[in-house]
């Protein structure tokens, strides 16, 4: 029997009641985009010849579906031949071209060079204080270990690396050269040892969602990225693990207007006083809401973990997975009907 019309869209309308890329298709002025992406293709043609390339706003989602499903570059390009999910998401059809997984590795290098991710998660910032959802209640900052592939370098090559130089057999090994990453750093938390970058985050207390971010190698401090990080917001209580405590970081923050919850810390020969651990708890209360941010990416975008070389590339990565977040947790946030309100 010959399939009818109807039959095609009922496909589609049952396609769609399972389908979470409809609504984030839906829901997101992916527009607003294209004036940024646009400066991808800024740069002077040298002929008319060849194929047109793919259109910038195709690709940026293709990212998007890439960190909301946490594949690489290979499995991306045949996830769109095979998925028509992923095909009405980026508005193609079967018998269009697709763009292969170099393709969406030179539109991400461009993401990089131009350094054009944080404008990008600035414009999204912009849409959701239009859709009501502006920074309330406060802001919470913390920071999150980005793991990248460990190097097998020898102890006097990361001693050199550390200091900024480059070891010669790395400088006069091109192919070496290519394969090093030569801003990631080692770092050790709670006897814990971590190899890579840092995600520092600030996330407002009533949506959680993420209002601005650093990326830094591992071993930069909590603290070093604290008061840049902070932004307006209805409130101006600030809420911070005790990493961010000290007395300079207090008259900063009192200094810039805003009214500390950043946990105390004890010092040796003073420990906390009972009247002190339990405004900690307190404080925890609002300062855990960080937390489900980082866990959300953990756990539903496949974990912090770049296979990047160069803090260049590291940032458009980190910064791909907080804008994801902040796609998921607004479509989630208007599915439940929270306004900003």
């Amino acid at each position: 029997m010959q399939p009818s019309f109807f039959d095609l869209e009922n496909r589609h309308q049952k396609l769609d009641e399972r389908d979470p890329l409809v609504s984030l298709n839906r829901m997101i002025d992916w527009e607003e985009f294209r004036p940024i992406l646009a400066k991808v293709r800024n740069r002077p043609k040298k002929s008319n010849a060849g194929r047109k390339p793919f259109d910038e706003l195709l690709m940026f989602k293709a990212l998007v579906l890439q960190h909301l499903y946490n594949i690489s570059d290979d499995e991306l390009e045949y996830q769109i031949r095979d998925r028509f999910s992923f095909c009405r998401f980026l508005g193609l059809h079967p018998e269009d071209r697709t763009p292969d997984a170099k393709t969406i590795w030179l539109f991400r290098e461009q993401l990089a060079k131009r350094q054009l991710m944080k404008k990008l998660f600035v414009a999204f910032d912009i849409q959701l204080g239009e859709k009501g959802y502006k920074a309330r209640k406060g802001q919470i900052v913390d920071a999150s270990f980005v793991e990248a592939p460990r190097q097998r370098n020898r102890r006097e090559e990361n001693a050199q690396i550390k200091e900024g130089k480059v070891p010669d057999r790395i400088e006069k090994g091109p192919n070496v050269k290519r394969q090093k990453d030569l801003d990631a750093r080692w770092t050790k938390k709670n006897k814990e040892t971590h190899y890579g970058y840092k995600n520092h985050a600030c996330v407002d207390n009533k949506h959680k969602l993420i209002r601005d971010y650093e990326v830094t190698s591992a071993e930069v401090h909590d603290s070093q990225v604290f008061h840049e990080l902070l932004g307006d917001n209805s409130s101006r209580d600030v809420w911070a693990d005790s990493a961010y405590y000290s007395e300079e970081s207090e008259i900063t923050l009192k200094a810039m207007g805003y009214r500390s919850r950043v946990h105390r810390k004890g010092h040796r020969g003073r420990s906390l006083t009972e009247r002190e651990k339990q405004a900690n708890r307190t404080k925890s209360k609002v300062r855990a809401r960080v937390e489900h941010v980082f866990g959300a990416i953990e756990s539903g975008q496949g974990g912090s973990l770049v296979r990047v070389i160069g803090l260049a590339r590291a940032a458009v990565k980190v910064g791909m997975m907080n804008l994801v977040y902040n796609f998921r947790r607004f479509v989630s946030l208007h599915r439940r009907g929270l306004s900003g309100i």
